[in-house]
């Protein structure tokens, strides 16, 4: 169960692109980066470094074989020690279009710490409000990997992979980078769950059987109580530990649940408009207009008009740290 609502939950992200780096580093280095709207993934092949947040003290140190995942790309720094001066990653990343690989080196020879980055775009318009809740930095440890063969070669065949020009290169680079990802969110749920409580709520028996009612059957017409009896809880115990481990009430969930879903089809313009207040679970275009507005400060029709445009998402060059605005207490 816990897998299927880990797909559940990531596939309104829509992936659509990723941009990719090798790093090459020597010396004493230090790289400030920027908020950028994406999911971001660090490999240490060689060496290691020590990542760094805004207001916080507490570095994260990544040694070879780590992984690290920013499921926001929060904005942070990337350096040979905790408190060495940095340079803005803008002084030293060129643009790049989706797609193109890069080699950036940084600091002085011999560059004895080798760093793949990526950063995966995806469309903000599905974002579930779990994922949101997700930490801002996950670190799989060496040893945590040695039990996952298929992450293990993807990621070594990756620096490989991104140097090719082969037909389908980039999308193949694009589902390889995926699976990174996708494996290292699992890999997260069942050894780091007590570190997050949404990496709990994803893990939970109960909890995770509601929320995947709530993903894969958001039409449907659920209450606390049918979605508790889905848990196997009381409905008391249900509604605590929903809103505890996930953050809101079950019923808000369900609400935005649906109304990114209708975000979703007022962008495709060959879903009818008058369709989809139905297909999302609303009984009347009314209340799906009215709650549509109350959320997005606009009716469906302005935001289809719009085509969605409030959703875009720019691209920054090469894949490195990133974040989105607001999230860096995460």
């Amino acid at each position: 169960m816990s897998e299927d609502v880990l797909s559940e939950l990531l596939r309104p992200l829509r992936l659509t692109d990723v941009y990719h780096s090798m790093w090459q580093a020597g010396g004493t280095w230090g790289v400030r980066g920027h908020d950028d709207s994406c999911a971001i993934v660090h490999y240490m092949i060689e060496g290691g470094c020590v990542i760094s947040f805004d207001g916080d003290s507490t570095p994260v140190e990544l040694r070879e074989g780590d992984l690290a995942v920013f499921p926001h790309g929060t904005a942070h720094s990337f350096a040979a020690a905790h408190g060495v001066q940095t340079t803005p990653l803008s002084a030293l990343v060129p643009h790049l279009r989706p797609g193109e690989s890069g080699i950036v080196r940084v600091g002085t020879q011999p560059y004895r710490t080798r760093m793949l980055c990526a950063s995966l775009r995806y469309s903000a318009i599905g974002e579930p409000g779990l994922y949101s809740a997700l930490p801002r930095i996950i670190v799989l440890r060496r040893h945590m990997l040695h039990g996952e063969p298929l992450l293990l070669r993807t990621l070594d065949s990756l620096p490989f992979e991104m140097g090719r020009t082969a037909p389908g290169a980039r999308l193949v680079t694009l589902r390889a980078f995926e699976t990174v990802f996708v494996l290292s969110l699992r890999i997260a749920m069942e050894q780091l769950a007590e570190e997050s409580p949404a990496l709990r709520a994803l893990y939970h028996p109960g909890i995770s059987k509601a929320l995947m009612a709530i993903h894969g059957s958001y039409a449907e017409h659920w209450t606390v109580e049918s979605l508790s009896r889905k848990a196997g809880m009381s409905r008391s115990v249900f509604s605590q530990m929903f809103r505890e481990l996930v953050g809101e009430t079950p019923m808000r969930y369900l609400t935005m649940r649906r109304l990114l879903e209708g975000k979703r089809l007022l962008a495709d313009t060959a879903v009818a408009q008058q369709d989809i207040a139905q297909r999302v679970g609303y009984r009347s275009q009314v209340g799906f207009h009215l709650a549509f507005r109350k959320q997005f400060d606009m009716t469906p029709g302005e935001y289809r008009t719009q085509g969605g445009s409030r959703d875009g998402r720019g691209s920054h060059g090469l894949a490195a740290p990133g974040g989105r605005p607001g999230r860096q207490g995460r």
